[in-house]
C-alpha cells in the first residue's frame, strides 16, 4: 500500500514549534495531471529565501510505500529555472523503512539554496518540490545478514563515525 499521511499533532507541535502555521493547514502532496509523475509538495508557510540562503522547511508529511520502493524528492523545475532553487542534497531518497521510525515519525522535511541573485518569495500553498515514487532493484547474490532495522531519522543508516549528517 501506498500513501501520504499527515505527521501526528504530536509531531506536528515538535518540528513546527516556531512557525505561524496551524495542523489543518496541512496538505497532502497531490498529482496535478492525470499523467504527471510527480506528486507537488505545498508548503505550510510564506517564506523568503535570500540570495546563498539556506533553508530547512519541515512537510507535515510522511509517506507509506511497499518494500522495494523508495520517493525521490524534487525541486520543481520552474523554481530551478526560473529562480536557481536548488535542494542541497540534489535528490531527497526517501526509503520505505524511514516511514513511522521512532525518531521523528518519517516527517520529511526539504532543505532549499537559493544560488540565485534575488530573494524568492513561496506563499503558503504554493507547489515547491515534487515526490515520485519508484521502484528500485537488489543484486541476487546480496548477503543481507548484516542488516538491521531503521531505528532513526536522517542519517540512521550511518553508523559511528562516518555518521556525517548534523
Amino acid at each position: 500500500m501506498r500513501k501520504f499521511e499527515i505527521i501526528s499533532k504530536r509531531q506536528f507541535d515538535s518540528d513546527f514549534n516556531g512557525y505561524n502555521i496551524e495542523y489543518n493547514d496541512i496538505m497532502l502532496p497531490k498529482r496535478n495531471t492525470k499523467y504527471s509523475a510527480g506528486y507537488d509538495f505545498y508548503i505550510p508557510f510564506d517564506i523568503v529565501i535570500k540570495p546563498n540562503q539556506v533553508v530547512k522547511i519541515p512537510t507535515g508529511i510522511k509517506v507509506l510505500l511497499n518494500n522495494d520502493e523508495f520517493l525521490g524528492m524534487y525541486i520543481r523545475s520552474s523554481l530551478g529555472f526560473k529562480y536557481n532553487l536548488r535542494m542541497c542534497n540534489q535528490v531527497g531518497i526517501i526509503d520505505c523503512d524511514y516511514y513511522n521510525n521512532i525518531s521523528n515519525e518519517g516527517h520529511i522535511f526539504v532543505k532549499i539554496k537559493n544560488e540565485g541573485q534575488e530573494d524568492v518569495v513561496l506563499k503558503k500553498n504554493d507547489r515547491y518540490v515534487q515526490g515520485i515514487i519508484q521502484k528500485y532493484y537488489i543484486v541476487d547474490d546480496e548477503d543481507n545478514e548484516y542488516y538491521d532495522k531503521r531505528i532513526g531519522g536522517f542519517g540512521s543508516t550511518n553508523k559511528g563515525e562516518d555518521n556525517n549528517e548534523r
